[in-house]
């Protein structure tokens, strides 16, 4: 059975008390559903046929992402220019214990915002990854895990119900373990691919019984039921609605890797870098962010303690991961640490209230941060190495990347008229107005961090001169290109959602199947304090690394001249983190457990089964031997025997001869007569 339900939803956008008006989508809504299917589709056909194709089933990788693009820029132009899509549809599957089971899809301003960025994204990581996987040893391999990456996004941000979503969840954590570990034959990447899929996991046990007593205490799984709950304030619901909002935001926490389950992003710079961009930018590591916003209601109205969690989250993680950034070698760690710095950023604006401010934020940083892992890629591909200790000088050798690479990091610097800015400012003035004084000047502190590793990240590649071995080129039109989209992405994002002139995100956002009056304040004019001071922390932190890190030297180690003495190693060694769960966690289990665990199976466990192994096989011999073979086969085969033998003297009368025949016939009738008359006599 097809359903195809238009649900109210009470937006925002709507004056106290009013029924806001939205559309339900048509024909554009109701077939939302191929935005997930034909990526997976297209997985299917590279998997089945993509050796055979000239591009190794890039052809079709590429093909499904920009079909899901288009689709995502139409919904959004859609939503801008009218009056805002708001449409649920699902295909029922069966039932079990009670619950339905169905495919279904939600069509409203947070989806369609993710489906923009995710299609939009993916395009310029899949055709830079044509240029970029060139001559890989398994480039169908890669594509195949690359498009099951976005299309296991999709599949979640489309979710209409906990269960797909939990499904798109655990098929984004495959596929990262796929492509993290792509280059399997290095230990170290085989590794890390098993850390974050671990790290993960573990989180994952929050988000599971979280939806399962969500679902019990509901009676269904369907999300927006769930919220229709939450904005009713239903008795059995508020009972456990803190427990559930613990519960689901340790998932966010996992996936959006929040400390203290960080540690598993930075070592995820293993996989290819395409795979970096896209991750970092559109897929698994936003997925905690749209898990808390889609929830956002059940925090906001029952959950309210919570969200001083989720402030606390993700203060932390900014400020401590920026400050990992400082300290970086690896290009790609550094965008690693700044990607959780600014994760950080988004959690902690979302637990300020600050829906919107968090959501422009992932939106905003999506262009960005996508723009400077393909720039990253760029160089690496260009100089064969990961590590700016071989790079400098690059600037005229690789002039395209230079130029958007800068455009990057001057957008996640928070320099004005740039997307970072827009977005940025938006969530320290949440921080101000909010009541939140320590979180708004740690995120200030942390604006100049920011702009501090990144002129480090920009000096350091593309200034001086160049350190490396070989001879540095700029990355063909293939790469060049999506990087030129992008970096007009990290320009004019930040415009569609100015303070007081345009609100074209706000409208889409607060759009939603079922909305909350609480989903947060909306700035509608400029914070000045939290501007001037962003702006003076970014500009302020671009001078310092300037004046730091601008003069060459012979070497990069030379010219990396900021050292502070206690801090440093601290820095260097991550807080010890991953040593003390090393030691604490992963070596305990490895050592004393393990051995305990393996004397339990082997003394105990292996004992048992043994006893319980040679008694079956006793009990087997004597059934076999004892009573089947001397028994009911010898009984068998006595009766057999018998009835050969009767058979054997029973033939000798089946002669054949007619003339017998009559005379046992003549001498049977004899015998009656002489029985009958003995009979009457």
């Amino acid at each position: 059975m097809v359903t195809a339900v238009l649900i109210r939803g009470t937006s925002v956008l709507a004056a106290a008390g009013e029924e806001a008006a939205h559309s339900d989508g048509g024909v554009l809504a109701s077939g939302a559903w191929l935005i997930v299917l034909v990526p997976f589709l297209a997985t299917l056909a590279i998997t089945l046929f993509g050796k055979r194709l000239p591009r190794h089933g890039a052809e079709l990788a590429v093909g499904a992402v920009a079909f899901v693009g288009l689709y995502g820029t139409v919904l959004l132009l859609a939503t801008w220019f009218g009056d805002g899509i708001v449409y649920e549809g699902g295909v029922t599957i069966g039932e079990f214990g009670g619950f339905e089971i169905e495919w279904a899809w939600v069509v409203d301003g947070l989806s369609i915002m993710m489906f923009f960025v995710v299609g939009v994204v993916s395009t310029a990581c899949f055709v830079y990854a044509v240029g970029y996987m060139e001559g890989d040893v398994r480039p169908t391999a890669f594509f195949a895990s690359f498009t099951l990456f976005a299309g296991a996004m999709l599949m979640l941000v489309s979710a209409a119900n906990l269960i797909q979503l939990l499904i798109g969840w655990e098929l984004v954590g495959v596929s990262s373990y796929l492509l993290i570990g792509h280059y399997w034959e290095q230990k170290e990447n085989s590794s890390a691919g098993m850390k974050a899929f671990i790290v993960n996991k573990i989180a994952d046990v929050g988000l599971v019984i979280g939806i399962i007593i969500a679902g019990i205490t509901v009676g269904t799984f369907t999300i927006s039921t769930i919220m229709e709950k939450v904005v009713a304030s239903d008795a059995a619901l508020d009972d456990v609605a803190v427990v559930i909002a613990v519960l689901l935001f340790i998932g966010a926490m996992g996936k959006s890797a929040q400390f203290p389950f960080h540690v598993w992003l930075p070592d995820a710079m293993a996989g290819p870098t395409p795979v970096s961009a896209l991750m970092h930018a559109a897929t698994m590591v936003t997925a905690g962010v749209y898990l808390t916003a889609r929830m956002f209601p059940l925090f906001e109205e029952m959950a309210h303690e919570v969200l001083t969690l989720v402030l606390i989250i993700g203060t932390i993680t900014l400020v401590i991961a920026g400050l990992l950034a400082i300290v970086q070698d690896d290009i790609k760690r550094v965008l690693a640490y700044s990607t959780l710095s600014q994760l950080g950023y988004m959690v902690a604006a979302l637990g300020a209230g600050a829906y919107t401010a968090g959501l422009f934020h992932l939106f905003t940083h999506a262009f960005f941060k996508s723009l400077l892992f393909l720039g990253a890629g760029s160089v690496i591909h260009a100089v064969h190495s990961n590590n700016m200790s071989d790079m400098g000088g690059l600037k005229d050798d690789m002039k395209w990347t230079y130029r958007t690479f800068l455009i990057g990091s001057l957008a996640l610097a928070g320099i004005p008229l740039f997307a970072g800015f827009f977005s940025k400012d938006e969530i320290l003035a949440a921080f101000n107005e909010g009541g939140y004084p320590v979180v708004f000047l740690l995120g200030v502190a942390t604006a100049f961090i920011t702009a501090l590793y990144m002129t480090r990240a920009v000096a350091l590649t593309f200034f001086g001169k160049y350190k490396g071995d070989g001879h540095p080129h700029e990355s063909p039109a293939v790469m060049v290109y999506p990087m030129l989209g992008l970096a007009g992405g990290a320009v004019l994002a930040g415009f569609l959602n100015v303070p007081g002139i345009t609100e074209a995100f706000y409208k889409l956002v607060s759009t939603r199947v079922v909305s909350s009056e609480l989903l947060g304040e909306h700035a509608t004019s400029f914070d000045f304090l939290a501007l001037g001071l962003g702006l003076t922390a970014g500009v302020l932190g671009i001078v310092v690394g300037y004046r730091l890190y601008m003069e060459d030297a012979a070497t990069q180690r030379e010219r990396d001249r900021l050292r502070i003495p206690v801090l440093w190693p601290v820095l260097e060694n991550k807080y010890y983190i991953d040593d003390l769960y090393m030691n604490g966690i992963v070596n305990p289990i490895k050592g004393p457990i393990a051995r305990f665990v393996n004397w339990t199976n082997s003394y105990i466990i292996d004992f048992i089964v043994n006893v319980v192994g040679a008694f079956t096989r006793g009990l087997g011999r004597f059934v076999y031997s004892g009573l089947d073979q001397r028994g009911i086969d010898l009984a068998i085969n006595e009766a057999g025997a018998g009835t050969g033998f009767l058979g054997s003297r029973l033939r000798y009368i089946q002669t054949g001869k007619v003339q017998q025949y009559a005379a046992a016939l003549f001498g049977g009738a004899i015998v009656l007569v002489i029985g009958f008359w003995i009979s009457i006599t």
